[in-house]
C-alpha cells in the first residue's frame, strides 16, 4: 500500500538569501519535487543553495490545474515542498487551494516558518500593532476598493496594506479620503534588502514625502487603527448630554463639541440630531 506524501509550506526570504532558515533549505533538499510560484525566480534561490530538483509550476491563474496535478503526486507518495517568489505561500501568494486539497484528500501539511513582510514590517514600524488586519493588497476596481475601504476604516487595530510603486501614491491618496490625513502610518520598502527603508509619519506627510521622492520597491503600509480613547455612546445619549450643557447655559456649539469629546460621535452629527429634537 503506498503511503501519501507530505505538502511542506516552506517560506523563503523576503529579499535577503542569508534570512533562509536551514530547516528550510533542507526541506527542499529532501523533497521529491519543489512547487514554486516563477520557476525562474525559483532557480536563483535553488542555485545559490546547490538545491536540483525537479520544478513544478504553480501561479495564481492556473490554481486550480496545478493543484490538482500536484495531489495526484502527493496520492502516489511523492513529498512536495511548495514555495512562493519571497515569503511564505498562502498570504498574498499562490497555495491556499492547494492546501485546501490536501486536507480534503487526508494529505499531511506541515509548515516551514521563515521570512514575511507583513509581519516584518510591523515590528519596525513604530505602530502599535498588539491587533492588527492584514488586508494585502487593496481591490484594483474602484467600487469594490471604496467598499473595502469603508469596511475597515473604523477599526480600533493597526492595518497592514502591501503595494507596488507605480500604484503606492494612489493608495495613500485613497487611505487619506477614507481614513483621514492625520492617521499615523509607516511605509517600509525593500524589507531586509540593501536599500530598506521605513518611512513614518502621518498620511498626509507621507502623501507630500513621496510626492517628491519617487516610490521604488516593494512597499508594505502599517497604518494606525481609529483610535477610540472612550467607549462610544449611542447618538441619544450624546444629545441628551449636548442638552444638559445648553440647559446649563452653555452655547449649543460648544455643549456639542463637548458632547463629541465624551462620546466618540462627531460633533456635526450631534448638533445635527439636537436641532431635529429642538424642531419635535
Amino acid at each position: 500500500m503506498i503511503e501519501f506524501g507530505k505538502l511542506s509550506v516552506v517560506a523563503t526570504p523576503i529579499g535577503n538569501f542569508s534570512d533562509f532558515s536551514p530547516r528550510g533549505i533542507e526541506t527542499l533538499q529532501n523533497a521529491d519535487f519543489i512547487a514554486c510560484e516563477d520557476t525562474r525566480v525559483s532557480a536563483k534561490l535553488l542555485g545559490k543553495f546547490g538545491i536540483k530538483k525537479p520544478l513544478l509550476s504553480y501561479y495564481k491563474p492556473k490554481e486550480q490545474e496545478k493543484s490538482s496535478k500536484i495531489i495526484e503526486l502527493l496520492l502516489e507518495g511523492k513529498n512536495i515542498a511548495l514555495i512562493s517568489d519571497a515569503g511564505m505561500p498562502c498570504i498574498s501568494d499562490p497555495g491556499y487551494i492547494l492546501v485546501k486539497k490536501c486536507y480534503e484528500s487526508g494529505i499531511t501539511v506541515e509548515t516551514i516558518p521563515g521570512c514575511n513582510a507583513a509581519v516584518s514590517a510591523v515590528a519596525v514600524s513604530g505602530i502599535d500593532a498588539a491587533r492588527f488586519v492584514f488586508e494585502g493588497f487593496l481591490p484594483v476596481e474602484k467600487k469594490e476598493r471604496a467598499e473595502r475601504l469603508n469596511e475597515i476604516k473604523g477599526l480600533s487595530h493597526a492595518i497592514v496594506f502591501y503595494e507596488a510603486p507605480h500604484k503606492l501614491k494612489q493608495t495613500i491618496s485613497d487611505l487619506i479620503e477614507f481614513l483621514g490625513g492625520e492617521r499615523n502610518a509607516a511605509i517600509c520598502r525593500e524589507l531586509t534588502k540593501i536599500h530598506e527603508e521605513t518611512v513614518r509619519g502621518t498620511l498626509g506627510e507621507l502623501d507630500r514625502y513621496y510626492s517628491e521622492n519617487e516610490p521604488r520597491g516593494e512597499f508594505v503600509i502599517v497604518v494606525e487603527g481609529k483610535e477610540n480613547k472612550r467607549e462610544k455612546l449611542s447618538i441619544s445619549e450624546a444629545v441628551r448630554i449636548a442638552r444638559e450643557l445648553v440647559e446649563k447655559g452653555e452655547k449649543p456649539n460648544a455643549a456639542c463639541k463637548e458632547a463629541a469629546e465624551i462620546s466618540g460621535i462627531s460633533k456635526r452629527e450631534i448638533y445635527s440630531a439636537l436641532l431635529d429634537d429642538k424642531s419635535e
